[in-house]
């Protein structure tokens, strides 16, 4: 693994970038900036995903390791009057953990900070003050005076709106508190499996991958498996923690630190039995820790890679996040570099043989 100070500053360019959904050229940057040294060949498909690919074996079966680009955000719809802002989520929001939080325009002008605003509490009724603010009833000041001023800044709708965050190493230094690892670790995930494979033999083709869309609908990693062609799928992507106060075991029982997530099933995919029992069989070989976990009402990437051609037997292995689809989460080093160990000891494994009987038993 490579000392702390790179991997965190990989980490920290990853989370900084700036890239909701159909907008994520700067973390699609970032990643090729990362992931290029430990590939052959780098490339996108034309809706933007990100393909690194390394050989090791140029007959053996293809290996894709995909996290997704793109952040939740939110877009620009209109301008009124006043220069207050209106705007679209883009992939999914609860109200309340939105209001009064900073965030920041991206203009073809530059970046524009704004605060999400509403009603202030001491105008409104007693009953209204007992109920949460809805989307739809919020706006963004950006401190314009006018439409014109708004326009002058260089705001039109169609901007991406980022939620602002810095990248936080907390006092525990193995929690790392940042905007968008939702999901910027699986890309994290992608480079570092293949800089670990770097100068290692393995019996196959891998794919780093980084997708875009996964936030409105699993749509990159539509494009890009179909670009690959692979014989085998790999989701990464974050998962559920169920270790702050107020969740229940039958919730979530995941716990941050305690090693990836092997996601039996989520909304969008029954994980494949034979490739999930030799994941876990190497995890227990190896020593490697690992929690089970399903997400009855999310979908991975792993939801669209499975459906693409004639089926692709594909896995989600996740890591147990807190606060995840707000401006900032946390999650466990440990989690990230167990992944990563993991899926690398498993395309070790994966030749020619491995995926006929993981595929057709």
């Amino acid at each position: 693994m490579a000392t702390n100070d790179e991997t965190l500053q990989m980490l920290k360019e990853l989370t900084d970038a700036r890239a909701i959904p159909g907008n994520e050229k700067e973390a699609r940057d970032v990643m090729t900036k990362y992931i290029t040294p430990f590939a052959d060949e780098v490339f996108t498909d034309n809706l933007g995903s990100l393909i690194a690919k390394k050989v090791g074996k140029n007959d053996g079966p293809k290996v894709m390791v995909a996290g997704h680009l793109d952040e939740v955000g939110f877009m620009v719809t209109r301008i009124d009057d006043n220069g207050f802002v209106y705007f679209q989520t883009v992939g999914g929001w609860w109200s309340q953990v939105m209001l009064a939080q900073r965030v920041t325009l991206l203009t073809r002008k530059g970046d524009v900070t704004g605060i999400i605003g509403s009603k202030p509490p001491h105008i409104l009724p007693a009953e209204a003050r007992k109920k949460p603010v809805e989307i739809k009833d919020m706006f963004i000041d950006i401190g314009a005076n006018s439409r014109e001023d708004a326009l002058e800044f260089g705001v039109r709708p169609g901007d991406s709106i980022v939620p602002y965050f810095e990248f936080t190493q907390m006092k525990n230094e193995k929690l790392l508190l940042a905007k968008a690892w939702d999901n910027r670790i699986g890309c994290a995930i992608a480079i570092e499996v293949l800089k670990q494979l770097k100068d290692q033999d393995h019996p196959n083709i891998v794919y780093g991958v980084g997708t875009v869309q996964e936030e409105v609908g699993l749509r990159g990693a539509k494009t890009s498996t179909n670009m690959v062609k692979p014989d085998i799928g790999f989701g990464v992507d974050v998962g559920i923690a169920g270790d702050t106060p107020g969740i229940s075991e039958k919730e979530a029982d995941s716990k941050i630190g305690e090693g990836p997530q092997i996601i039996l099933y989520d909304a969008s995919i029954v994980s494949h039995k034979g490739l999930r029992d030799f994941v876990l069989d190497t995890a227990d070989e190896q020593n490697i820790p690992y929690q089970y976990a399903t997400i009855a009402a999310g979908g991975t990437d792993s939801g669209s890679i499975h459906l693409t051609a004639n089926g692709v037997p594909a896995l989600s292995i996740t890591i147990a996040t807190r606060y995840i689809h707000t401006h900032a989460a946390i999650l466990h080093r440990d989690d990230f570099e167990n992944a990563v160990k993991l899926i690398v000891e498993v395309i070790k494994r994966l030749d020619a043989d491995a995926v006929k009987q993981i595929t057709f038993g």
